[in-house]
């Protein structure tokens, strides 16, 4: 320090030029570079007792947030509503109102549930209306399908629901079942792709006993576009009682089973494209 006050021996007249040029506006950079002091210390001390100027003062845009979310707690709003109105964060808001009471509730508990119920229903609404949008932008993304196209989309949904031929029990025989309607159109259109008429189908419902038989015929022949009478006896499948069932609402219709006589050809072209669609896939660059 000796050696620093060595260095700044007239103090006093440096300390007067430096009150000069404070009082000037000077920030304390541009009084370091005016009268080169570049010791920390000795320029505080240079101009110790006057302010700094107004335009190097740091900015506190967040006061006026501050003051507004504390009024806004002491009218009773809870940090959510606070953060909503502000456009802060709500550490900001905890960190600014903390000190205050908590607000009286303004609500009952009834009351209470009834918002936040209505709350998670728009919530809900407003998600289904997400999902809506993104499955129709979707399905409209694929447009009218080629032959080719229903072809292999008829085989990989024939392979992956339908039965088939097993080493130990040769079944060469297309045999499909399913309970979704668009599933079942979606196979019908594919056999009239391939030029099977509907004269070769055995068409029948199966369903649990407990079910309604002669309503899940009627659902599934409007579905086939059949008389009823053109359905084959319907496969009354039993369960455990001890099983709790829960598919036993109205939309229960029970599954659609498909037979197609005289298919054995028909099963082994379909078996060899998949197996192409497999190869193809695999062979794909990339």
């Amino acid at each position: 320090m000796a050696h620093v006050q060595g260095k700044y021996a007239d103090f006093e007249g440096l300390r007067e030029q430096a009150v000069t040029l404070r009082r000037r506006g000077y920030s304390l950079r541009q009084i370091r570079d005016e009268l080169q002091v570049h010791n920390k210390e000795i320029l505080q001390r240079l101009v110790e007792g006057e302010p700094p100027p107004e335009w190097t003062k740091r900015p506190r845009a967040k006061d006026d947030l501050r003051e507004r979310a504390r009024e806004l707690r002491r009218q009773g709003w809870t940090y959510n509503q606070i953060q909503a109105e502000l456009g802060c964060s709500k550490s900001s808001v905890s960190l600014w109102v903390r000190d205050l009471p908590h607000p009286e509730p303004r609500c009952t508990p009834e009351e209470q549930r009834a918002r936040m119920n209505a709350g998670l229903a728009r919530l809900h609404a407003s998600r289904d209306q997400e999902r809506a949008a993104t499955k129709q932008a979707a399905a409209a993304a694929i447009g009218e399908l080629s032959d080719r196209e229903l072809f292999i989309a008829g085989v990989a949904l024939y392979w992956a629901e339908g039965s088939k031929d097993k080493s130990y029990r040769r079944t060469e025989v297309l045999q499909f079942i399913n309970s979704d309607p668009n599933v079942i159109k979606l196979f019908l259109r594919w056999l009239e792709l391939l030029e099977v008429t509907r004269d070769r189908l055995t068409l029948r419902v199966s369903i649990h006993v407990t079910a309604d038989v002669e309503a899940a015929e009627n659902f599934w022949a409007e579905i086939v576009g059949v008389d009823v009478s053109a359905l084959s006896k319907a496969t009354l499948k039993k369960h455990n009682p001890r099983t709790v069932r829960k598919n036993t609402s109205d939309a229960y219709h029970g599954c659609l089973a498909i037979y197609v006589r005289q298919s054995a050809d028909l099963y082994r072209r379909m078996e060899g494209a998949w197996y192409g669609i497999v190869g193809g896939a695999v062979r794909r660059p990339g």
